[in-house]
């Protein structure tokens, strides 16, 4: 009796497996993205999507017209057709442009569009598969699937090295619930296909989709106000930062959308030192490169204070 049992129970696992193996197989995914002077963790991220289930990323290339190509990393994925490269080079402040362009021209292809860059990575705790993640019942009533940032630190590393994204930065901002700087509300989402929607925002997409959270929650468009359950099972590994140089190079290359205006560069400097320690070290670097003047930084490391966190 015993072996009859375990034979239906058995059968009963096999089966689930190739219930949800045929489900995958008829869902397709796509990951829109912008790239700009990005080659060193092209691969990376290429890779780590492919290897969870994603269909096919088109990646926007917004590099000088003069500078790195992807093809010069990435060319055999290029050639083999998962990666498409959609030409935006020498364009200033291209996202909200290349993510209405890429929702355009494929939402009628992908049941599920993502729009993350190149320094988000999803963390699904009990999927390994993107696929079956998003073919939950619970998402049946939702639009875009909104999951938020957790921000990695700079792990006190001054200087690039070629280790993974991964391996260097394993620090988490321990204070990814506090609003200053997008903290519970930085989120970044997943778009149903088959459903035509004009992108107005960046991080909104557009206030008519009905938004859920990474538990199929109806979720107000503006953002989602977390807590700590959301950020153990389901969020984005943001390394917005990485190390002091990666982080001066992500800056002075302009940003996507605001360019490289000085107050741009401020703002971000700040964000940094909130999000990483205040080093004399960092600072000097920082200043050479930009040839700002940091002394309130200083005067904080000087006085032992530390950015109103």
């Amino acid at each position: 009796m015993k072996k009859i049992i375990y034979l239906f129970i058995l059968i009963f696992i096999y089966s689930r497996i190739i219930i949800n193996d045929y489900k995958n197989k008829n869902i397709k995914v796509c990951i829109c993205t912008v790239g700009k002077k990005e080659n060193r963790y092209a691969r990376e991220y290429v890779e780590f999507y492919k290897n969870r289930g994603v269909d096919k990323i088109f990646i926007y290339d917004n590099n000088e017209l003069n500078d790195e190509k992807f093809e010069f990393v990435i060319k055999d994925y290029i050639d083999n057709g998962f990666v498409d490269i959609i030409d935006f080079r020498g364009i200033q402040g291209p996202q909200k442009m290349t993510m209405e362009d890429c929702r355009k021209n494929n939402y009628k292809n992908y049941d599920w569009l993502i729009f993350f860059d190149m320094d988000e990575f999803i963390y699904l705790r009990n999927f390994s598969n993107i696929k079956d993640f998003l073919n939950q019942k619970m998402f049946d009533n939702c639009d875009r699937i909104q999951l938020n940032w957790y921000f990695h630190t700079d792990n006190n590393l001054i200087y690039y090295d070629n280790r993974s994204l991964s391996e260097r930065f394993t620090e988490y901002d321990k204070n990814w619930n506090n609003v200053k700087f997008g903290g519970k509300e930085g989120i970044k989402s997943i778009l149903r296909g088959n459903k035509d929607y004009i992108i107005h925002n960046v991080h909104v997409l557009n206030k008519t989709l009905r938004s859920c959270d990474g538990f199929g929650k109806k979720k107000e468009v503006n953002g989602i106000i977390t807590n700590e359950s959301d950020h153990y099972y389901n969020y984005i590994d943001h390394y917005w930062s990485k190390s002091t140089e990666e982080f001066m190079n992500k800056l002075l290359r302009g940003d996507v959308v605001l360019g490289n205006a000085t107050s741009h560069f401020l703002k971000s400097i700040g964000k940094y030192f909130y999000f990483s320690n205040i080093t004399f070290e960092k600072i000097d670097y920082i200043e050479n490169r930009t040839k700002l003047n940091l002394t309130k930084y200083r005067l904080l490391l000087m006085n032992n204070t530390i950015l109103n966190k």
